[in-house]
């Protein structure tokens, strides 16, 4: 299957969940299936809150966590300091996949072992390094089972987060303000289906970068998230932010632009654009009434985040 067909013929799975229109009390240690996305730089010194919460939502001490390095050029390394950190908070259970090319990435005993994880976590690096290992490969598709079928939780900081969306951010410049046509993007994992994530955000000025490349899709949500912050997606339930930042949604779908009518690495005009900012100690549901005051733009954001995505088989 190629990245053509992924696109256009995923088929789309209804969650086995059912979703009621009041939540029950909602506990953390809960098995919702759960994206944990980490705009990068996360504390693994101090608090290390990140880590903590993707161990307690993976199930705890005993859950059995397994590491992706893929991303990394210095996989040995990454695998080093992220073995130190888990078997300091407490993990029982952690191992390192050995998943660095696309021959390791058919190997059957890597796809069992991640069929078993309750939790995975991919380090940063290249995003499109990972995507080139990983593409569809019987690890994709193991990952997409263990997560819509197993709940496991899966996490990601920096590259590991871009690649959640099935739209990636695969390069581009940090520029000053929207230009048409200066991001590169390619396909990812597709655990978002319609959104696009941007990492590393307010410290490196990615507005710009997040508005140019929505210029081209006005259909996806854009999703800032800032360093040692994190964008908990619970599917067809609820987002939380936690971590030392904010993450920002920007949503261009009542927006008008001039992207079709400028040239190439022009400035465009952009109206109508809705921008939230979600800072760190909120939970936002999408099955629970919407508190008074809310915008109706950013339920649809919500909802569009939450929504199931179709299932790589």
């Amino acid at each position: 299957m190629n990245k053509r067909q992924f696109l256009a013929s995923m088929v789309a799975w209804v969650a086995a969940d059912t979703v009621r229109a009041q939540a029950p009390m909602w506990s953390p240690s809960q098995k919702w299936a759960r994206l944990v996305i980490v705009g990068g730089a996360e504390d693994r010194v101090q608090d290390r809150i990140i880590l903590r919460k993707f161990i307690e939502y993976a199930g705890g001490p005993l859950a059995r966590i397994r590491l992706i390095t893929a991303a990394s050029g210095v996989p040995d390394a990454v695998a080093s300091s992220y073995s130190a950190v888990f078997a300091d908070l407490g993990a029982q259970d952690f191992a390192v996949l050995p998943l660095n090319s696309r021959e390791e990435a058919m190997n059957p005993q890597l796809t069992s072992e991640i069929m078993k994880a309750d939790g995975l976590f991919m380090s940063g690096g290249d995003q499109s390094r990972l995507m080139q290992t990983v593409w569809d490969t019987p690890v994709m598709e193991a990952m997409h089972k263990a997560f819509h079928f197993n709940h496991c939780c899966i996490g990601g900081t920096s590259a590991g987060a871009a690649v959640m969306s099935r739209h990636m951010i695969a390069q581009g410049e940090a520029v000053l303000r929207p230009r048409k046509d200066i991001v590169d993007t390619d396909v990812g994992l597709g655990f978002l289906p319609t959104a696009v994530v941007d990492q590393h955000f307010s410290e490196r000025r990615r507005l710009p970068r997040l508005l140019s490349t929505l210029a081209s899709r006005p259909d996806l949500l854009g999703v800032g998230i800032d360093e040692d912050t994190a964008l908990v997606v619970e599917r067809g339930r609820a987002i939380e932010v936690f971590g030392k930042g904010v993450v920002t949604l920007v949503d261009m779908g009542q927006a008008q632009t001039n992207a079709r009518d400028v040239d190439e690495e022009a400035q465009m005009e952009m109206l109508g654009v809705q921008l939230h900012t979600l800072p760190a100690g909120h939970r936002y549901s999408a099955v629970l009434p919407a508190p008074k005051g809310w915008p109706a733009g950013l339920r649809r954001a919500i909802e569009l985040l939450v929504k199931p995505g179709p299932v790589y088989l």
